[in-house]
């Protein structure tokens, strides 16, 4: 008769979590992916919640805003709380990753081994970062312009979507805190989290589809406006470059360069929509 020891799951996947860079990188690997799949530790119930649930958060904590809003006064609630989407955005951000914290327990792994080996030797990750910006970039550009030829020119809200304006705690809040905790928060919930686990239940193309398609409809949706123009105008625009960064995941499997990446892409996105501070 076999003893515990020969019928027992590998170490890897029945400790609380890999800790050396090998086993970091593991962790999120089409392999061991499927051997969680195998053995009923994932399912499509947690990649489809994470992936779908960060946008129903968005409008959620635009909601608690809009109702602060009403209690001071507000004749239009729901418009001025739009400006402050780098401020809520970080209710966001608690709820995603409590929602990670959840699913990768019951796989046995961490929140830290979804982010994979951090590679900084001779600056590594800074010059794939720097990489990715150079394709990003004009992803954005073609992006913007190829729908630009579709549906005319992008139709700003000033004030809501760009040329915001900021008490001065919360334009200091959204050049500090928001970024460092928005972008690996979101690339932890699409990249590392999602898009390797659909991939394991469902193949490449179903999860970069899924992904890149809930990964885009969340800009439109921050902050989220009634206008359908505006809104297929953002969802286009985005979403060459999000396919390009799903499969970047794909081929490297870890998050730090893409974490330097996102970073450069958010502060540049504040800096854009952002127009000053007042008292």
């Amino acid at each position: 008769m076999p003893t515990i020891a020969e019928t027992s799951h590998p170490t890897e996947i029945t400790t609380p979590g890999p800790k050396s860079e090998s086993d970091r990188g593991a962790a999120n690997s089409l392999a061991q992916l499927r051997l969680r799949v195998t053995d009923g530790r994932l399912s499509w119930a947690g990649p489809l919640l994470v992936v779908t649930g960060r946008t129903v958060l968005i409008v959620l904590a635009q909601g608690i805003f809009a109702v602060i809003f009403l209690i001071r006064g507000s004749a239009h609630p729901w418009f001025a709380a739009a400006p402050w989407w780098t401020v809520y955005g970080t209710l966001v951000d608690v709820g995603c990753l409590a929602l990670l914290w959840r699913f990768t327990r019951k796989e046995g792994v961490r929140l830290r081994d979804l982010i994979g080996p951090i590679r900084m030797r001779y600056g590594q990750d800074v010059f794939l970062a720097i990489a990715i910006l150079v394709v990003m970039f004009p992803l954005f550009w073609f992006g913007g312009w190829i729908t630009g030829q579709l549906l005319g020119p992008y139709q700003t809200f000033p004030g809501l979507t760009d040329a915001r304006v900021l008490p001065l705690w919360a334009t200091i809040y959204s050049f500090s805190l928001f970024w460092m905790i928005w972008s690996p928060t979101e690339e932890m919930t699409y990249n590392a989290y999602a898009l390797p686990r659909l991939q394991a239940l469902g193949g490449t193309w179903v999860s970069a589809i899924v992904v890149a398609f809930w990964w885009t409809i969340q800009h439109p949706f921050l902050p989220f406006l009634l206008d359908w123009r505006n809104f297929v105008w953002r969802f286009l625009a985005f979403l060459p470059a999000i396919i390009v960064l799903c499969f970047i995941y794909l081929r490297l499997r870890r998050l730090g360069p893409l974490i330097l990446a996102h970073w450069t892409m958010d502060i540049v996105a504040i800096l854009m929509t952002l127009k000053h501070s007042v008292g």
